[in-house]
């Protein structure tokens, strides 16, 4: 077992536990029920700083204290919170200016969660004091077995816009470029007279008349997942103080947070933990549960990781809030495992009775014993105890994917050639491909990873390319690798500003290709394919076409001449009978270009290796 995992024998099988929502009469017919269920792990205190701290220094912990004795006599281990997710009402009514603003200059009241400005020094001071009250008092506690610090960052709000995060902003800009002249330079300045002579000019990006330089914005996220990257590892400095030994985590939302960079969260943690939520109204949404399993593992370096929020039945906060079907429950918990989790925890342990998520199933539902998903719970947690020794296992991938969330931020800013230009799309078309080809992927950082153990490396949406990216995976193809890069990537670096030369900039090179002008399709065009080897099946174009110029590459597709004359109505007529999908051989590998991935029809399962 890995030394970063909390100190549990086998598989973690348990949810959230609310106990400050109930009477303590309830509480100990919640720990029979949890030794009844086979939990053996549940997340307390995430939300409860108004009852720790009713007033500021004023700490109420004998109620915390009884159930961490409870939990601990029962043989339930606890993942203890740090509940700064939902700063307490006397925190904003003390310090109105740590009220999160939002782009349009909006300023968010109170009576949520998450509402804070992740810069503001007296949110930093309050945040700090909680939680090293509860690592002094708790963290040799025997219960304790995990640290969980705040509660899904940056959901449902990750860039705050106020004035001091503004200022923020501006001392995070100094250390990244040092001077003005720098800065000016890589926000491409000149344009629409931006220049700037002092700090102090440089303001939030936020609305205005038009479209707010793309650099300032692309700048702003990556401030914005810093500033609350900071928040997490304050505490979480401050609990490996006061509480060494405890592995610190904190819940990701893998392919579902935008705004977060976890590449640089990862390795902050001890132990990377996920929430995953499927789409109820989404018949494939076992696939955005595979891809985020796989997200998850891969962000941790293949080493086992927890599923710390899902879902027993339905959501209570979709449009419509399907119930999971029989069995459905057992399945998804089940592919977690097989994709490389060694914790299965369920959002909510004993369904609320008032609030936001009075709605959202539990581990106990309101009906109590004597209903299917209590039944389900139980049965459930008897095969995590048969399937013990699973705990510690690593997933063997085939292929590798490049998941890159500041490519995701840069292509869909304003002014792209498309509305169609979608970053998860791609990497979900991409990733559903593998999956009913029967392979499983590893996500991986385009210019961090080593991707020499892979036999197939795909980029389906690279737009931001550095060139340590450019370098790392022209270093892979020469090796003997075989990349598949899809469209619209190679075009700009890290300051979205577009490569010189033509594109696909650092890739041009690797691919052996340029490319003359992009040709976008409407909703519902289709360009057929012509291949140069007769096969099987056929293929086609939606959403993007391009003109391509061969420097090296050979075709493996050529366009439909007489399809985009018609189908296309002649709007990407320019590339009819040019090259959509080529091959280029580079050392011992090769570089391949294709526009989408074909995707076969049939709906068959595929198996997930652990080692």
């Amino acid at each position: 077992m890995d030394t970063h995992w909390p100190r549990l024998d086998g598989l973690a099988y348990g949810a959230d536990y609310n106990p400050e929502q109930w009477p303590e009469d309830v509480w100990e017919t919640d720990v029979a029920l949890m030794r009844e269920a086979g939990v053996n792990l549940v997340s307390v205190g995430m939300f409860s700083w108004a009852m720790l701290e009713p007033q500021p220094g004023q700490y109420e912990f004998g109620w915390l204290d009884r159930i961490l004795g409870l939990l601990h006599s029962g043989g339930i281990a606890v993942d203890l919170g740090t509940p700064t997710a939902a700063p307490p009402p006397w925190f904003l009514h003390r310090n109105p200016s740590a009220r999160p603003v939002t782009r349009s200059g909006e300023v968010l009241g109170g009576g949520s969660r998450q509402t804070y400005c992740p810069s503001h020094p007296a949110y930093a001071a309050a945040a700090s004091s909680i939680t090293r009250e509860l690592a002094s008092r708790y963290g040799s506690h025997p219960a304790v077995v995990l640290w969980h610090v705040g509660n899904e960052f940056g959901a449902p709000m990750g860039e705050c816009y106020c004035e001091t995060s503004a200022a923020a902003f501006r001392s995070w800009l100094q250390v990244q470029y040092g001077s003005l002249a720098s800065l000016n330079e890589n926000w491409g300045a000149t344009f629409w007279s931006q220049r700037y002579s002092c700090w102090d000019e440089i303001e939030a990006p936020r609305e205005s008349t038009s479209v707010v330089n793309p650099a300032q914005r692309l700048d702003f996220a990556r401030f914005s997942n810093d500033a609350l990257l900071s928040c997490f590892t304050t505490e979480r400095d401050i609990l490996r103080e006061l509480s060494p030994g405890v592995p610190v985590t904190t819940n990701f939302q893998a392919n579902n947070c935008k705004g977060m960079n976890y590449w640089s969260w990862a390795p902050q943690v001890d132990v990377v933990g996920n929430s995953n939520y499927l789409v109820a109204e989404r018949p494939d949404s076992y696939l955005d549960l595979a891809m985020s399993a796989d997200l998850s593992r891969s962000l941790g370096g293949g080493r086992p990781w927890v599923l710390l929020e899902h879902s027993t039945g339905a959501v209570s906060w979709q449009p419509r809030n399907i119930a999971k079907r029989p069995g459905e429950m057992r399945r998804n918990t089940l592919a977690h495992l097989a994709r490389g989790a060694d914790g299965l925890m369920f959002f909510q342990w004993r369904a609320s009775r008032f609030g936001a998520e009075k709605f959202h199933s539990a581990m106990l539902p309101q009906g109590g014993t004597d209903t299917r998903i209590w039944r389900e719970v139980c049965l459930l947690g008897a095969d995590m105890a048969d399937m013990a020794d699973m705990a510690g296992s690593r997933v063997e991938p085939d292929i590798a994917m490049i998941w890159d969330w500041e490519s995701w931020w840069a292509l869909e800013l304003e002014w792209r050639p498309s509305v169609d230009l979608d970053y998860l799309k791609q990497i979900r078309d991409w990733y559903e491909a593998a999956w009913r080809s029967g392979l499983t992927v590893d996500f991986v950082h385009p210019s961090d990873s080593d991707l020499s153990r892979y036999r197939l490396v795909v980029a389906p949406s690279l737009y931001l390319t550095t060139p340590a990216a450019a370098a790392n995976l022209t270093e892979y193809v020469s090796r003997g690798g075989t990349l598949l890069v899809s469209y619209f990537s190679g075009i700009v670096d890290a300051t979205d500003t577009v490569h010189p030369g033509p594109h696909p900039g650092p890739l041009r090179d690797l691919l052996g290709i340029t490319v003359e002008e992009w040709l976008p399709l409407l909703p519902g065009d289709q360009v057929p394919l012509i291949w140069e080897e007769p096969r099987a099946d056929s293929g086609w174009a939606d959403t993007w076409t391009e003109v391509v110029r061969l420097a090296g590459a050979k075709p493996v597709a050529r366009y439909s001449s007489e399809a985009l004359s018609s189908a296309a109505g002649g709007r990407a007529v320019a590339a009819a009978g040019g090259p959509a999908i080529t091959r280029h051989e580079v050392g011992s590998g090769q570089g391949l270009v294709r526009l989408r991935p074909h995707r076969p029809r049939d709906h068959r399962a595929h198996p997930v290796r652990r080692l």
